[in-house]
């Protein structure tokens, strides 16, 4: 049975269940590919099936066979599966039937979606009907993979659908989302959808006891999707109307009302709706007008520069610019082109008028809806940022008391806010649904509960995680709270039109924009100055990579009711807000003349911006309740006020010469234009260029040959105004050209930049230029164009608050092209005008990053970062190879200005972001990430604060790509801004007091060596070296010779002395190096490695330097060890244990890893009692050494059998199996079941002495993992240094290291069994056979693998030598033998050696508990006790051990006695001197690794991660510097003895008579059958016929050889399993003898008559006589110790008689009879000595069987017909064939009377005649 059980992890464990799920893994193996594939379990309580479902567990499971490969568990889309279908639910639970019934009233806004051509073309020849909507929509509704289809409503935008639809599921169903899809009909194409929209169950319905059902509406929903805008051409976004991804669009809505009814299905899936139900929802429908406004303080980072820019600001369909179904509105800012930033980005420059829109639309008032998501939003932000200060202050370790009263003033705090009233309905102006009074009782209860619990945790709470813990669940429960399901008003859209396409956007809720009277109902940005990161629709940005912000807005939005419309204007207290009438004027060129007219003037004379609205400007009237203020101005453009290199300091002139010539001729300087610039324009010679006034040359003209060119820079065309160009002349180029570049640097003041461009623009005709009018327009006339234009602008006031401000422009036919237009609908521009901007000024304290991504293909990248705020941007310098930069560099931004109240600033700060890039030489430079941030903003130069510096998180689609260690400040631009930070060359770097406090630190490197390091460039990496580098110092190691002779390096320590931050926050990365030595002088980066964080490493320093004498200088602790006198028999005569004083040398220092790098400081027991945990030795000999005298046993050798195998199952607790062994009470081995690393979690993996730090190189993709190259092997100690650099420095922590010289090992792998392999044959077995590898050395035992099994016992020692660190991964693989194919690898596990043989733990050879010289546990370790003893002392850093006698052992100030360790033991003579166990005992209480066995997972690399089975196993390594380890472990698998049964069946007694022969006499043809159970040998006597009195006379011998173990009492049976099988399967079965009597039928089935099983090992003994056999003699279920058992294999020899029985009906025993045998046990060499035959067949000895003496009456009756007469007939028969002979003779004498009679008589009458 595989269970499924979901816990609570926030309950206690005894309550924390939630439900579970149970099936029987033939299930699985039953469905399709043996698998269940994103099935859905239904939950219960296992307690009570009654109590319904608990929740819903999706899973996906597989049983593999052999040979199998996992079915893809990949997951599939939700929203098309049949959910139904695939759930699973238990026996026992229920549910029950329902059906959703969804009301589809109406829809709206719905958008064009068919092709307008036959339309037009029924136009064109006036046929049809007349102007229809495109689009012919129907909706589906869709829950748990069905769905229903509503009726097709055609050419409708605005379809009456009414219709009832009913979907059925199964209640409680687990999908979470009702699904509406809305889709327009296509005749011949597929149906395209519209839009989707998902309505959350969870939102509308309420578990528990109080809970409700599904319920919805009446309400609208509304759709988004792709763009509204229609094209015959493919939608690239058209996947968004499907609901995959963020709808960009607002796609129309629909009016539905939705409930739930259970207990049957529904009986017609669709109905209409009557007209009653229509009638009724139409209050609902009510509108009130709202106004959404807008205003656009700045946009930067703009994208898009190829054509004018503007900003769309929707709500639903009101808004829309490109709709051409929408009435027009002051929905969108003035197209302006973009302007260089000075550095990368582009901004656009809007200056002191900045644009602002209002949008008029008509929704239904569900504002109270609205305001209780605010409100639960605003207590959710309040508690979102009280906790993340108390978890600062728990991170800080702050004092308690600040921390208790933090969280108290959480509580409190949220107790109040859960007290504040909700919103509610008003009477008359609010539609209030049953889903919102259901929703407000929730919500009301849970507000309720929330303040409960709060104040009882404010009151009870004593932990500080727990009490965390309860406010993240309080946090939790508000998100539950914060969403509004009826929401029908749609989101705020901002679109970024470039031209006509769309670009990106921005969606807001309408909720955070809406005006409330109360500031705690209304939205959270309601009017509030918020920057807006603009995104591309879809995943448009990640699959064209374009990882630009497309726009950054700095915005205001406003949303309410025209009555509140006055609150917009009461918070624009900053800037005038003003209204203006515009009108574009619109020219072409005829022959160098501006006119109004010509074939290239497309446009009116007057028109809007686009052109396809004439407007001319006299015809302009104040609309209703405006006046005009003042008159026409031309307003030009605002980029045109901005020359190419505004916002550069330098800038790169280019100027082109050309040439031409005729065909055949030579070049020459072209006549028509000598000089371009880079469009083919005219320019000057690059002679005559002109300097702008402010500028200075930095050098001459130079040629630009960085591109596709000749060697002179030329490059060839056919025709100038064609391109083409090419580097190559040939023949039929006609034209050529040549770029000349020259820098230049700005000198010039800003301001007096500011005043040139204010004097330009004053002077400016205001004029655009292009080609045509659908080109992109510029500033500066060119000889290609042909129209221009320019903006005109008249301000308008209002007179009455209120009035719309739309034109209604009638034209009266009289303009010059006499064309007549009808009216038509304008709306102004608007402008937030302010008098002027307010300046700052920006620092940027960017310090470093770390972690970043690579993006070379060396594995490192050149990073560089990229600030942009507001209208400016900058960079750092680029560093070179590195992944952790340090650029330590301030960016100043000066006069930045924006416009606004800086109060308003310093409340809403604008965001700063931040581009890292891979800086590359050729081609664009890689995105690595972005972060954005908000500065400290100071009004006053003199405010204290200072901007810390702190990490952000970097971003690559929304991946973790590093951190960023920065901060950011921003001053108002006054006289007394704070002194410039200091330069380091041209660079400002971080002023002191924001930089990091530096603090002389040491940092001890143990690079010890590299490993597993793979090629680089096809060569092997033989001479590394690395190079570590922390905070812009770097050292080197030596470099090794060659790793193929020593992988370590000879001189492995390095230190460094910096300056490093004291705090942990701020310390940089530690960068990682490896380079390789070659030939020629190169060294090439292969691999590289980066530690964020030293923190694991740091250490306290071994002593306090800079005292001033010895008094100041810590004093080492002295420990007072009382001694107890020695007892009595601890040792010799007149021997004491006495007190002594603790050294200087053995003095304990403070910190355990200062004493010494391997070791930790010993657990030193108390004295006069032994160590917690120390087994007791359970039989030792005198502590004298005397030896203890062989004590004369006499066993038998069978039993007596003690080998390694009984102290394996003496520790797995398998006692039958080593029974003696733990009689004797000899020790026994751990037996871990995981890995010896993960056993202790101290021990690090066994990583203490050096970690393994893996290399990468390459670079890093977001579809893979980093390269592994190889490993470092390496630590670090880090801890403080003295700051005055006279005093001397501490000892080193890193000391009494090993050698680091390859050390020749011995290396033992004692591999004990596997078990749960994965099958490889189709039997379901395997064939396993174990693969040693060690380096080159490789070991197989394919020749001797397991036959048949899948948990085999392998016991098999390998013994290797090899050096290491040279090769230290011991590969063991358990491989799946095949006859005729290659043998596949079940499994494998990898064993680091390496580790084992540093680490402080000893994990080289396990340490046994005793120390033995003999028997099962002798000692095999290449060190005795004390030379571990004294290597340990040596290894802390004690003095080596002093011995008192053979008794105690002093220890650094410990004295230990033997007597505390084998207190009442019992002696024994296996045990070596007492001194050796004295030493092991001490050595035992340190941490050191145990005898044991370990048990490893088995992996294989087709199936990572999927247990293939477990290994058991442990490995030794001897070093061989330490001498000859001793003699090995005899693990080898027990192997069984031959034996011989021999069963002589003497007699039967008493068997009952089964059958009645014909002459109706009970007997039975008796004969007995025996056998050895599960041995295919059956033997069976021959018959004793016609057994009339239960009596059977047989003597005859039974002989069954059999192969058993003694140790483990069992019998080893092998068979093949099947005909086909190769080799034999191995089983272990009880020694079991089966005799059982059985009565003979020639014509019919033998009669079963009885039974019985004797146990060789524990079977009852026999009785002597016959009388005294009963059916008690045999154990019984009930009884099974009641009876005294013996073993045959200790007696030998049994004889007697033993009762048969058989079971009744009732399962009761019944006696059936009794036999007399005799059972002999012999071994085989004992059956050789004294042979015996079956039967009564020759040799028939040991003991002569004579044939059986039977009674006459047993025969067989057909085959002796005289025996069959004599017995059977005549016997039974005899006086009823003398009745029937004296009958015969009676009849005879009667007929020959009869017959003689009348003869007679007749005579006798004559005669007397």
């Amino acid at each position: 049975m595989v269970d499924f059980q979901v816990f609570n992890s926030r309950k206690l464990r005894s309550d924390s269940l939630i439900g579970s799920f149970k099936f029987d893994v033939g299930a699985v193996f039953d469905a399709a590919q043996h698998s269940i594939l994103h099935k859905w379990l239904l939950l219960s309580d296992p307690e009570d099936s009654m109590a319904g479902p608990k929740g819903y567990l999706k899973v996906c499971a597989s049983v593999l066979g052999p040979g199998d490969q996992a079915p893809s568990f990949k997951v599939e889309d939700d929203d098309s599966e049949d959910i139904e279908a695939n759930l699973l639910r238990p026996a026992g639970v229920s549910l029950r039937p329902g059906y959703f019934r969804l009301r589809l009233f109406k829809g709206e806004d719905i958008p064009r979606m068919d092709s307008a051509f036959m339309q037009g073309v029924k136009k064109f020849f006036k046929i049809g009907e007349e102007k229809k909507e495109l689009v012919d929509p129907y909706l589906i509704f869709s829950f748990a993979g069905k769905e229903l289809k509503s009726e097709t409503k055609y050419n409708n935008d605005h379809p009456d659908w009414n219709q009832e639809m009913r979907l059925g599921f199964m209640f409680p169903s687990m999908c979470e989302n009702i699904k509406l899809q809305m889709f327009d009909w296509d005749r011949i194409t597929d149906d395209d959808a519209i839009g989707t929209f998902h309505l959350p169950i969870s939102q509308i319905s309420s578990p528990g006891e109080s809970g409700f059902l599904p319920s919805f509406g009446p309400c609208f929903v509304n759709f988004y999707g792709a763009p509204r805008e229609f094209s015959d051409l493919a939608d690239e976004f058209e996947y968004l109307n499907l609901g995959k991804g963020e709808g960009a669009a607002y796609r129309g809505r629909v009016l539905i009302e939705m409930s739930t009814q259970l207990g049957e299905f529904p009986e017609v899936p669709i109905d209409e709706i009557n007209n009653d139900e229509v009638l009724r929802i139409q209050k609902f429908m009510r509108r009130r007008k709202y106004k959404l406004h807008a205003a656009f303080l700045s946009s930067t980072m703009i994208s898009a520069v190829d054509a004018p820019v503007e900003f769309e600001v929707s709500i639903g369909n009101y808004g829309n610019k490109l709709d051409e179904y929408v009435d027009p509105c002051a929905s969108t800012t003035q197209p302006t082109n973009a302007v260089f930033d000075g550095s990368y980005y582009y901004f656009l420059p809007w200056g002191d008028t900045k644009p602002c829109v209002v949008i008029d639309s008509h929704w239904e008032d569900i504002s109270f809806r609205l305001e209780t998501i605010n409100l639960i939003n605003g207590i959710v932000t309040k508690l979102e940022a009280n906790l993340a200060r108390v978890n600062v202050a728990i991170q800080s370790k702050q004092p308690i008391p600040e921390q208790a009263q933090l969280l108290i003033s959480l509580l409190d705090e949220l107790v109040a806010d859960c007290g504040k009233p909700l919103p509610e309905p008003i009477t008359g102006q609010h539609q209030q649904t049953d889903l919102d009074r259901l929703t407000r009782e929730y919500r009301q209860s849970e507000f309720l509960y929330l303040v409960g619990e709060a104040s009882k945790l404010r009151d009870n709470a004593t932990i500080m995680s727990e009490a965390v813990q309860e406010v993240e669940g309080y946090l939790a429960a508000l998100r539950n709270m914060s969403h509004e399901p009826q929401n029908s008003m749609p989101d705020v859209v901002i679109w970024m039109i470039s031209g006509e396409d769309r670009i990106a956007y921005c969606r807001i809720p309408a909720n955070e924009l809406l005006y409330s009277s109360n500031p705690e109902y209304a939205g959270k940005n309601c009017g509030k100055l918020q920057t807006l990161l603009l995104k591309y629709p879809g995943f448009k940005a990640k699959k064209d990579n374009k990882y630009e912000i497309p726009a950054m807005l700095r915005i205001k939005l406003w949303l309410g009711l025209e009555k509140d419309e006055m609150e917009w204007h009461r918070m624009q207290t900053e800037g005038e807000l003003a209204v203006f009438a515009e009108t574009y004027e619109n020219q072409a060129t005829i022959l160098g003349n501006w006119v109004t007219r010509g074939p290239t003037m497309t446009r009116p004379k007057w028109s809007d911006n686009t052109g396809k609205m004439k407007l001319p400007k006299d015809k302009f009237a104040p609309p209703p309740g405006w006046k005009w203020l003042g008159d026409w101005y031309v307003s030009p453009e605002l980029s045109l006020l901005f020359e190419k290199d505004s916002g550069h300091k330098t800038f790169l002139e280019d100027v082109f010469e050309c040439h031409s010539r005729i065909p055949g001729m030579a070049w020459g300087p072209s006549s028509s234009r000598p000089y371009t610039d880079i469009k083919g324009d005219e320019s000057v010679a690059k002679d005559q260029f002109p300097l702008p006034e402010g500028w200075k040359w930095d050098d001459t003209w130079e040629v630009d040959l960085n591109r596709a060119c000749d060697e002179d820079g030329w490059e060839y065309a056919v025709e100038a105004t064609l391109g083409g160009y090419g580097a190559v002349e040939k023949t039929y180029h006609l034209c050529r050209r040549k770029r000349w570049v020259r820098s230049r640097t700005m000198v010039m003041d800003v301001k007096q930049q500011k005043k040139k461009e204010k004097q330009k623009e004053a002077a400016s005709e205001g004029w655009e230029y292009a080609p045509l009018f659908n080109m992109q327009f510029h500033a500066k006339e060119r000889k290609m164009d042909l129209v221009r234009r320019r903006r005109w602008h008249r301000k308008m006031v209002a007179e009455v608050p209120g009035a719309s401000c739309f034109f209604n422009v009638q034209t009266d036919g009289k303009d010059d092209d006499d064309d007549k237009y009808a009216a038509a609908m304008t709306a102004p521009r608007m402008f937030l005008t302010f008098k002027k901007p307010n300046k700052y000024q920006l620092r940027a304290y960017v310090y470093q990053a770390r972690d970043l991504m690579a993006a070379d293909k060396s594995g490192l990248s050149d990073p560089y970062a990229r600030v942009c705020f507001h209208t400016q941007s900058q960079v750092t310098e680029k560093l070179k190879k590195t992944l952790c930069p340090t650029w330590d560099q301030t960016l100043l931004f000066d006069e930045v200005e924006i416009h606004g109240d800086p109060n308003d600033l310093q409340r809403q700060p604008p965001k700063i972001v931040i581009e890292i890039f891979d800086h590359d030489q050729f081609g664009e430079n890689e995105f690595l990430g972005r972060v954005s941030a908000e500065p400290i903003v100071k009004l006053d130069p003199s405010d204290p604060r200072v901007p810390a510096l702190q990490w952000y998180e970097i971003k690559r689609w929304n991946s973790y790509a590093g951190e960023l260690l920065a901060s950011f400040e921003l001053y108002a631009d006054t006289q007394d801004l704070p002194f410039y930070p200091p330069k380091r060359g041209e660079l400002y770097i971080v002023p002191s007091g924001i930089r990091p406090v530096m603090q002389r630190t040491a940092i001890e490197v143990l690079s010890w060596g590299m490993r597993n390091m793979k090629k680089y460039q096809l060569a092997s990496v033989t001479s590394p070296c690395v190079e570590f580098e922390i905070g812009g110092h770097m050292l080197k190691t030596k470099v090794i010779k060659d790793t193929k002779k020593s992988p370590n390096y000879d001189e492995p320590l390095l230190f460094f002395d910096v300056l490093l931050p004291k705090e942990e926050l701020y310390m940089p990365p530690m960068n990682i190096k490896v380079r390789d030595h070659r030939q020629f002088g190169r060294k090439p980066a292969v691999g590289h490695c980066v530690l964020k964080s030293l923190e694991e490493f740091r250490v306290n320093p071994l002593a306090i330097e800079g005292a001033t004498d010895d008094s100041q200088k810590p004093q080492p602790p002295t420990t007072e060890v009382q001694i107890e006198p020695a007892a009595a028999d601890a040792g010799p005569p007149g021997e004491h244990v006495i007190d002594m004083p603790a050294t200087d040398g053995a003095t304990k220092k403070e910190d355990e890893e200062s004493v010494n790098l391997l070791i930790d400081a010993p657990q030193e027991p108390v004295l006069g009692s032994a160590p917690e945990g120390t087994p007791a030795a359970p039989a030792v000999p005198p502590a004298d050494g005397t030896p203890v005298p062989a004590v004369a046993q006499v066993e038998d050798t069978l039993m007596t059998e003690m080998d390694w195998w009984s102290k394996y199952y003496a520790s797995t607790g398998d006692l039958e199996k080593c029974k003696q062994y733990v009689e004797k009470g000899y020790e026994t081995i751990q037996v871990y079941d995981k890995e010896l690393e993960n056993v202790n979690p101290d021990h690090n993996g066994f990583n203490d002495f050096c970690s393994s730090f893996e290399l990468n190189r390459g670079k890093d993709s977001d579809d893979e993992e980093s390269d592994v190259v190889g490993e470092l092997k390496g630590t670090f100690r880090v801890y403080p240094l003295p700051g005055d650099p006279n005093i001397p420095l501490p000892d080193k922590v890193l000391v009494n290291l090993p050698p680091s010289t390859p050390e020749p090992c011995i290396i033992r792998v004692y591999v004990i069994k596997a078990m749960d392999l994965q099958p490889g044959d189709p039997s379901g077995l395997a064939d396993p056979f174990l693969s040693i590898r060690l380096g080159k050395a490789k070991i197989d035992t394919d020749d001797n693998y397991v036959p048949n099994s899948i948990n085999p016992v392998f016991g098999n020692m390998f013994e290797l030598e090899e050096t290491l660190p040279l090769y230290k991964d011991l590969t063991i693989k358990v491989k799946d033998y095949d006859l005729f194919t290659s043998n596949d690898t079940i499994g494998e596990t990898v064993i680091d050696l390496e580790n084992r043989l540093l680490t402080k733990h000893r994990a080289t050879c396990g340490l046994a508990q005793t120390y033995c010289t003999s028997g099962p546990n002798q000692w095999r370790d290449c060190q005795t006790p004390k030379e571990i003893l004294e290597q340990q002392c040596l290894r802390k850093g004690l003095e080596p051990p002093t011995y008192y006698g053979n008794n105690g052992v002093k220890v650094g100030t410990r004295v230990f006695n033997l007597g505390d360790f084998e207190k009442n033991a019992v002696l024994r003579s296996d045990l070596g001197p007492p001194e050796e166990r004295l030493a092991l005992h001490v050595v035992n209480t340190m941490d050191l690794v145990p005898e044991h066995i370990e048990t490893r997972p088995l992996y294989n690399t087709l199936q990572p991660g999927i247990e293939q089975g477990r290994i058991q196993l442990w490995v030794d390594i001897f070093p061989k510097s330490l001498g000859p380890p001793g003699l090995p472990v005899d693990i080898s698998p027990r192997q069984p003895k031959k034996f011989v049964l021999r069963c002589i069946i003497w007699n039967t007694v008493d068997v009952v008579l089964d059958e009645e022969s014909f002459t109706g006499e009970q007997m039975s043809d008796i004969y007995v059958k025996g056998w050895l159970s599960g041995i295919d040998d059956k033997q069976r006597t021959d018959i004793h016929y016609r057994s009339l009195d239960g009596d059977g006379n047989f003597n005859w011998r039974m002989v069954f050889p059999f192969e058993y173990m003694p140790a483990e009492q069992k019998m080893v049976v092998r068979k093949k399993e099947h005909f086909f099988s190769l080799d034999k399967t191995e089983e272990r079965l009880p020694a079991k003898l089966v005799i059982q009597i059985w009565d003979n039928d020639k014509f019919s089935a033998d009669d079963f008559l009885g039974v019985l099983e004797l146990d060789l090992n524990n079977m009852p003994k026999p009785v002597k006589r016959s009388g005294s056999c009963k059916l008690s003699q045999l154990p019984t279920m009930d009884n099974p110790g009641g009876i005294k058992l013996v073993s045959l294999f200790e007696q030998k020899r049994f004889k007697g008689f033993w009762p048969c029985y058989n079971e009744t009906p009732e399962g009761k025993r019944e006696l059936t009879g009794k036999v007399e045998m005799e059972l002999e046990v012999v071994t085989e060499e004992e059956a050789e000595l004294r042979p015996a035959a079956k039967a009564q067949d020759e040799p028939n000895m040991n003991p002569h069987l004579d044939p059986p003496k039977r009674p006459e009456t047993s025969f067989l009756w057909f085959m002796s017909p005289w025996k069959t007469f004599k017995f059977i007939i005549w016997r039974r028969y005899k006086w009823y064939f003398f009745g029937l002979l004296l009958f015969i003779l009676i009849v005879l004498l009667v007929v020959l009377f009869l017959y003689s009679f009348p003869g007679a008589s007749m005579d006798k009458i004559f005669s007397s005649i």
